[in-house]
């Protein structure tokens, strides 16, 4: 059989899809004539608190301009970088490939929670988000210590937080699900020098909202390394080649924690300046890293695949919601990733963090 020829039809068909395939189309023209006021996005970048803090440090009254700013943009979603209950529980299930929960860093142990509610976490998450779509414009007090227990069984302490803190002193007590051990564990993270805490459940309790949303996502940096000796020592010799380019913006930062002045620590890591140095100083010389294996090419893969990751969670907590007003609470280095990802999305602002913390 002679093969076929191909048509002239059928060439200019090719020739078409080659064209298509070689141009790129413009996303950022297609929401030109949005229906409705864009979402804003606000991306807070922070330090890790608990990490970068004194132990006997204090960080309510410092805390509180950065509080009263992030409070008069009036977000109507608050999210954090925590890893949210489902993903524990995926975890749980696979330590094959993520390892035991028990020494998972990112999730909580909640035994008291399931003990006390009798919930495991699937069913904690059911429970609260029916809670929520139920949920009263005066709730009881009674009402809000259940909610809190659903939040601690569901593997979501920020959000237990939230209400805890919208109680009544007085009304801060065990009872409706909340045992002793699990009022323990909230005088805990109320006292916890740790921003999700700090910054984003106190803001959330304060705006009257119900819960902040964990949107942080560590399935896709679960490295597979077999020389794990050889990886460390690539990445960290990355990090300690940028020290002369990074050592200056650790000092700053470490010189404004001891001054007390924690609005200034956060207009300086939220600088786009000091963020170009902080990610050139680590994913990029990561880049660079001359490893045989080019472990710090594993490393950004990885980094960027949790930032994605991230980024769709946060997309997610606004889908039904287009014009919300929305603030995510980021270990700052995320920032960048987050403000041009989230850029992308259609009909989303990004709000300039620099502007906000005037």
């Amino acid at each position: 059989m002679r093969p076929r020829l191909a048509t002239p039809a059928t060439l200019l068909a090719l020739a078409m899809a080659g064209t298509a395939s070689a141009q790129s189309v413009d996303l950022s023209v297609l929401d030109a004539e949005l229906a409705g006021a864009p979402a804003q996005v606000l991306v807070l970048g922070t330090v890790h608190l608990s990490q970068d803090l004194p132990k006997d440090f204090d960080p309510d009254p410092a805390l509180r301009p950065v509080l009263d700013r992030l409070a008069a943009f009036k977000p109507d979603i608050v999210t954090i970088e925590s890893i949210p209950g489902e993903q524990c529980e995926l975890m749980a299930r696979h330590p094959a490939v993520y390892g035991p929960i028990a020494d998972n860093p990112y999730c909580h142990d909640n035994a008291a929670a399931h003990a006390a509610t009798g919930l495991d976490v699937p069913a904690a998450i059911a429970a609260a988000h029916q809670t929520l779509k139920d949920w009263p414009q005066r709730p009881t007090a009674a009402q809000r210590r259940r909610l809190a227990a659903l939040f601690l069984a569901a593997n979501e302490a920020a959000s237990a937080l939230v209400q805890w803190l919208q109680l009544p002193e007085a009304e801060r007590r065990a009872g409706d699900g909340l045992d002793d051990a699990l009022v323990a564990q909230l005088r805990k993270y109320e006292a916890s020098n740790n921003e999700d805490y700090r910054i984003a459940a106190r803001l959330a309790a304060r705006l009257g909202l119900q819960r902040v949303h964990p949107i942080d996502d560590h399935t896709g940096d679960s490295y597979d390394i077999d020389d794990e000796p050889a990886f460390e020592k690539a990445i960290r010799g990355a990090w300690d080649s940028a020290r002369p380019r990074t050592g200056p913006l650790r000092e700053r930062m470490r010189a404004l924690v001891e001054e007390g002045d924690l609005l200034a620590l956060y207009r300086f890591v939220n600088d786009p300046e000091t963020l170009r140095v902080q990610i050139g100083g680590d994913m990029g010389a990561a880049v660079q890293e001359p490893s045989p294996r080019h472990y710090g090419r594993w490393y950004v893969a990885g980094w960027e695949t949790r930032n994605l990751r991230m980024v769709a969670n946060i997309r997610a907590t606004f889908r039904t919601h287009p014009g919300a007003r929305v603030l995510s609470v980021v270990g700052s280095t995320h920032k960048p990733w987050f403000d041009s990802l989230l850029g992308q999305m259609q009909g989303v602002e990004i709000v300039d963090a620099e502007r906000v913390l005037e």
